[in-house]
């Protein structure tokens, strides 16, 4: 009886978290219908509905609420106590989810993860895409990465990158036949890649800085448009026109001459990469292998 209620109100605790039976179903490995079953079940034995369903949405009812209030923090408890122990093994274990744009997991997480993992076969690791800044108990990772200026205040932040930078960059046959713009507000007369991010719905507005360090945004025009910065660098590789990426980035094709730099002096540094996490999360052995690995030295 006691494991048959633990397991239902594990199920009712994750529904609600979710506000979906088919996000808790599948966070819970259980179809859509036993989850159902299971829920429906709890209340008869109670005798109370205890969340309300509508076609859109699911929400704890007044007296779910109540049993939630009571139930979460024993949970949280029991799950601290269970790191806890796990912490005493000898050897590092433990699933660390991490949440980081596609261009930050690429050059700086995966390559400085990909020798540690090997050493800790106990430690996981996963990496959630995300442009969104979406919140981090709502995606469930236990630490974000973004630059060090986009951190949230209460954050704890740990520098695990070098500086950086945007450049404008173009083809070597775009820029013999269309010129190469002197000025940031000359951009209007090229053909640039385009990036729409879901931080900011309208199209992202390209940055620079005069020699003042007064900001220049611009609103540049183009034939293509994405929402992740790689198949930006593509298209400008293409000679589809000019790209705003992150200099790391481009760094080989410029270096092997497949790209040029252009109005390099209004391209200021700001600061890089930070990891960053809660500061009431305990680190577990496994969160202190990836931070160790991840931290900039130097």
């Amino acid at each position: 009886m006691l494991k048959e209620n633990i397991n239902d109100l594990i199920a009712l605790a994750t529904v609600a978290e979710e506000r979906s039976f088919t996000r808790a179903a599948a966070r819970l490995n259980v179809s859509q219908s036993a989850l159902s079953h299971t829920i429906k079940g709890l209340e008869e034995r109670i005798g109370l509905r205890l969340l309300t369903r509508t076609t859109r949405s699911v929400a704890p009812t007044l007296e779910g609420e109540d049993l939630l209030a009571t139930i979460n923090p024993c949970f949280e408890k029991i799950e601290a106590r269970l790191q806890a122990l796990n912490d005493r093994r000898a050897e590092p274990a433990g699933t660390v989810r991490i949440a980081a744009t596609e261009y930050a997991i690429e050059t700086l997480l995966w390559p400085k993860l990909s020798p540690v993992l090997k050493e800790y076969p106990s430690v996981n690791v996963e990496m959630v895409m995300d442009y969104g800044f979406t919140d981090l108990a709502t995606s469930q990772c236990d630490a974000g990465v973004r630059y060090g200026e986009q951190v949230s205040d209460g954050m704890i932040s740990v520098r695990i990158g070098p500086e950086e930078r945007m450049i404008c960059v173009g083809a070597p046959d775009y820029f013999a036949d269309r010129g190469v713009p002197r000025t940031p507000q000359e951009l209007d007369n090229h053909r640039c890649i385009n990036l729409r991010l879901s931080t900011h719905g309208a199209l992202y507005a390209w940055e620079f800085e005069d020699e003042k360090g007064q900001e220049i945004r611009v609103k540049v025009k183009g034939q293509t448009c994405f929402n992740t910065i790689n198949p930006v660098l593509r298209a400008a590789l293409d000679g589809h026109g000019l790209a705003l990426v992150p200099e790391r980035l481009a760094a080989a094709d410029l270096a092997a001459g497949r790209l040029q730099i252009c109005l390099d002096k209004y391209s200021p540094y700001f600061p890089g990469f930070h990891l960053y996490y809660p500061s009431r999360l305990r680190p577990s052995s496994a969160f202190e292998v990836v931070l160790g690995a991840l931290r900039e030295r130097g």
